[in-house]
């Protein structure tokens, strides 16, 4: 018999009459586990009162149309939750305990859209999170100009997985257990060694630290170096991902403008003449793909020595160099202990793999160890024991000589379509590093509008001032790493249209 109504749920003595519950087939959650979370909701929500009695097993399985087992499974899970309680030769209710210790929600609770107070953060977070710069979020499939994605069709595949299956074979002991926290000892003293054959920096492994990424490694450099209100010099425009983890460990950045040979270190100085830290790309500008000169280095040492500031060198792109011998690394050429190596083998292998890596001054390095050793868990061991192999074995020189020729191939087919398809509309200019390189627009043309109308024909762009703190010129940011030579000439094409279509109204 009827006996009313609680929020939608209908009360009848054999227990409460639950609305159907829509359940996804094709969904990879369990039909119990879904049917699990609306019982849940329900409950929490007060639609099912505490000490309601619920209907039978078999009655809600039949009114859901599932089988009795899977009807049982809810209820059990949900008792062992303690949202519901069974009696025996009475059924199974909701249980008190939900109306004791439901949280409230006010009586007059703020429209989302009417402008609810967001939830309380440290005062730090709450204002770093309003200076925060969006990122793009890379596509799942390689696409032409996409920034910052390597070959994945060039990736020895059957290599990688014979190095990791090796690794698996060792004994449970080593393999299954806690790595060192600053890094498999295996892969520092691999790291070390590549570097002073290919990078000229010579360093020890214990200078050498292993993050999850180079993103990571700015985290925790912040973190390390920097107190609220600390003047970091920063390149505009710049990597948007470092200059995030700046600001959300309390920097003021100053930025810095990048001609011709880099970072200009004489505005620098008149922006700021002390500074904390200084960060910089130099072997391929991020965004603008310039290298930087060694004139400039040796004035942003100098400058750094003079104030005791450190420089962040951002090395993410120097080994992929096209032309002639790579300017010589900062950290190669740094005397009195100033700089802070970065690198990371997301562009030269694979960004899944996420290892990034630190050579500390010697003057740190033991703090990055005691800091390690506290606050760190490190990079899974398999990962890391696979790269150390694939470098100690030769394998990652091989894989960089051969990548250089591929991207070199990539980059002469965008410039020569650039030739054919965009000329007096983008001049696109060839990088010396790197896996992108830039075009600079004709008058007229406003970057961000051509980035997000290309957008919507497919065509990913980014574009110079996404990433500038001030306007620095208009321009598109092309990456070449990820596609093969005809996909990267289709699509130039596709952009010549889209360009001549803005440039005459029709877009």
């Amino acid at each position: 018999m009827l006996k009313g109504r609680t929020g939608g749920v209908v009360k009848y003595a054999a227990g409460a009459l639950i609305p159907p519950i829509r359940i996804d087939r094709n969904d990879d959650a369990a039909i119990s586990v879904q049917l699990a979370g609306a019982l849940r909701n329900l409950i929490l929500s007060g639609q099912l009162a505490a000490g309601q009695r619920l209907p039978s097993s078999r009655t809600f399985a039949r009114e859901q149309n599932v089988s009795r087992t899977t009807a049982v499974n809810v209820y059990e899970q949900l008792t062992s939750e303690g949202l519901i309680q069974s009696r025996v030769g009475a059924g199974a209710f909701v249980s008190d305990a939900v109306e004791r210790d439901r949280p409230q929600a006010p009586v007059t609770a703020p429209s989302p859209m009417k402008g609810s107070k967001p939830p309380r953060l440290a005062r730090l977070s709450l204002d770093a999170s309003e200076q925060f710069f969006p990122r793009i979020d890379h596509p799942n499939v390689p696409r032409a100009f996409v920034t910052g994605m390597p070959a994945y069709d060039q990736f020895p595949m059957a290599l990688w997985a014979r190095l990791s299956a090796q690794y698996w074979r060792r004994s449970p002991s080593l393999v299954l257990g806690y790595s060192d926290a600053a890094g498999l000892p295996e892969l520092r003293a691999a790291i070390a060694r590549h570097l002073w054959a290919n990078r000229g920096i010579s360093c020890t492994p214990d200078e050498v630290f292993i993050f999850n990424g180079a993103q990571d490694a700015f985290n925790r450099i912040g973190q390390m170096l920097l107190n609220q209100g600390d003047k970091v010099w920063f390149e505009n425009p710049g990597h948007i991902g470092a200059r995030n983890s700046l600001i959300s460990n309390g920097a003021t950045l100053v930025p810095v403008p990048v001609d011709s040979e880099g970072m200009d270190v004489s505005v620098g100085l008149a922006l700021s003449k002390s500074f904390r830290l200084a960060f910089v790309t130099p072997a391929a500008q991020h965004p603008l793909a310039v290298t930087m000169s060694l004139t400039r280095r040796l004035e942003l040492l100098n400058a750094a020595e003079r104030c005791g500031a450190w420089i962040v060198e951002d090395d993410f792109n120097g080994e992929l160099h096209y032309s002639g011998y790579p300017a010589p690394t900062l950290k190669s050429i740094d005397q009195t202990g100033r700089v802070i190596y970065v690198g990371s083998f997301s562009k030269v292998m694979f960004a899944a793999l996420r290892i990034g890596y630190v050579v500390a001054p010697p003057d740190l390095a033991e703090v990055f160890r005691r800091i390690a050793g506290a606050t760190m868990q490190g990079v899974p061991a398999n990962l890391q024991a696979t790269m150390a192999t694939f470098v100690s074995e030769g394998h990652l020189a091989t894989h960089i000589r051969r990548m250089r020729r591929i991207y070199t191939e990539r980059q002469n087919a965008l410039l020569s379509a650039a030739e054919e398809h965009l000329g007096g509309l983008l001049d696109v200019r060839p990088a010396a590093a790197g896996l992108q390189t830039v075009g600079h627009l004709a008058e007229g043309f406003d970057d961000v509008e051509v980035a997000r109308k290309a957008g919507e024909r497919g065509i990913i762009l980014s574009s110079f001032n996404r990433l500038a703190f001030a306007p620095v010129g208009q321009g598109l940011i092309m990456g070449f790493g990820a596609v093969p030579p005809r996909s990267i000439t289709k699509s130039v094409a596709q952009l010549g249209e889209l360009l001549r279509d803005i440039r005459d109204g029709k877009a």
